[in-house]
């Protein structure tokens, strides 16, 4: 396994999903860049002396800010020019074609999705014309797009394969119309055999937009050809998409995809560990899947976290401390995720040096029950579990939960040294 392969498309994928750079920049500057090695926590990439330049001087910055996300930590990158580097025969780094179907963990979350796009992709323009699929971020809709487009691919190399995000498609909408370039815009998408347009909820409340789509709509609907597309809601739920496009979005099948169940999660962590060579314990494995529940992408990133530490900080990751750091590293970046109750309580206990056991018992020292009380508030603010569920998980009835969390809450009006205290144990929470 080429580790730097594996980080440079972790950066290609930043840079499109995150950053935004769309299609044809990553086309023209990055997805010829050969990533040649890693040395001293910086990444050797390999390309022409042009281009070179250009992405030094325009996108270093956030090639850089990438890096940081991947391993958090300073890390580098330099690029060199075929001559410097003797003896090698380069070769265009991989970027999608590793998003195949047999690649995507199916569990009940995303079965109905899964095999919708199988269908599409096995009888292009037959039936379910269009499929829009449609969940939160991070749940796998872009790699079933992907898996379409390789299936047809290898099916009919000479099949005209369309993918756009719709921003870009607007985006060359603006530019065609500067250009006085229309039919050449119009032409590009009313000639595809398949139209792949990720994240169509972006060209709702734009006129022009939702003009030109509607009648490049009408055309390929007509010629029977395929077209998919992902969104982070149904049609319905478009405030400024317009009714006839809803209705149309509506003619084919809408299939969603929902955040994977503990199994799914389970066999996403050891598949993404095995494609990178990475071995895990059922602890590690199980400690991951229990505390990042809601995106596919963040499990990945926890696996790839522990590649990083193992093979450039030289750590040894075989234990429990390893996996947790790596989690450790998710939440700090994005403190949006919720950890979960029992990850709560043992930063609690950790914070308050004394044991889970102590805070779950019924011990009532003031230092155990003010950590048992914060707990209780922690769980209740920083996840989205029903006082009744808080109750079962202490072993307390919901109204003693309610209570605490209550009392606590009102503390907090008044008590500046309390809130800094609540504040350490979150960040005792969400820092490595």
């Amino acid at each position: 396994m080429n580790n730097a392969a594996d980080v440079w498309k972790s950066v290609l994928t930043i840079l499109k999903e995150d950053f935004g750079l769309i299609e044809t920049t990553l086309k023209t500057w990055f997805y010829d860049v050969e990533a040649y090695g890693i040395e001293d926590e910086t990444l050797i990439l390999v390309t022409s002396d042009y281009k070179k330049e250009t992405i030094e001087r325009y996108y270093s910055q956030k090639v850089n800010d990438a890096l940081f996300s991947i391993f958090s930590l300073p890390f580098k990158f330099v690029i060199k020019t075929p001559d410097q580097i003797k003896g090698r025969t380069l070769r265009p780094t991989p970027t999608y074609a590793d998003y195949t179907f047999d690649k995507f963990i199916v569990g009940s979350s995303n079965k109905f999705a899964h095999a919708a796009a199988k269908a599409v992709a096995d009888n292009p323009g037959q039936s379910y014309n269009p499929l829009l699929i449609h969940g939160e971020s991070g749940l796998g809709k872009t790699h079933l797009l992907y898996a379409i487009a390789n299936t047809i691919q290898q099916a009919r190399p000479d099949a005209n394969i369309v993918y756009i995000k719709s921003e870009d498609f607007t985006n060359e909408l603006i530019d065609a119309i500067k250009t006085n370039t229309n039919q050449k815009f119009r032409e590009k998408y009313r000639k595809a055999d398949v139209l792949l347009v990720d994240d169509i909820q972006f060209i709702a409340g734009k006129d022009s937009t939702q003009e030109e789509f509607f009648h490049t709509f009408n055309a390929l609907y007509e010629a029977r050809c395929q077209m998919v597309f992902t969104s982070d809601r149904r049609p319905k739920d478009m405030p400024k998409l317009e009714d006839r496009l809803k209705t149309r979005f509506e003619w084919g099948l809408l299939a969603d995809i929902e955040p994977p169940d503990f199994e799914t999660r389970m066999a996403i962590i050891e598949l993404k560990a095995q494609l990178i060579g990475l071995n895990l314990t059922l602890e590690q494995k199980e400690l991951i899947a229990n505390n990042v529940t809601a995106n596919v992408r963040q499990l990945e990133g926890a696996v790839h976290k522990l590649l990083a530490y193992r093979d450039l900080l030289q750590d040894d990751i075989s234990g429990y401390q390893a996996a947790e750091r790596a989690i450790l590293d998710i939440f700090a970046e994005n403190p949006w995720i919720n950890p979960t109750p029992e990850f709560i309580i043992k930063a609690v206990a950790k914070y308050f040096e004394i044991t889970v056991e102590d805070i779950l018992g019924k011990a009532k020292t003031a230092n155990i029950a003010e950590a048992r009380k914060i707990a209780m508030y922690m769980v209740r603010d920083m996840t989205e579990e029903s006082f009744p569920k808080i109750g079962k998980v202490f072993g307390k009835d919901h109204s003693t939960v309610k209570y605490n969390v209550d009392s606590l809450e009102e503390q907090l009006k008044t008590d500046s040294a309390l809130r800094d205290k609540i504040q350490d144990v979150k960040n005792s929470v969400l820092t490595p």
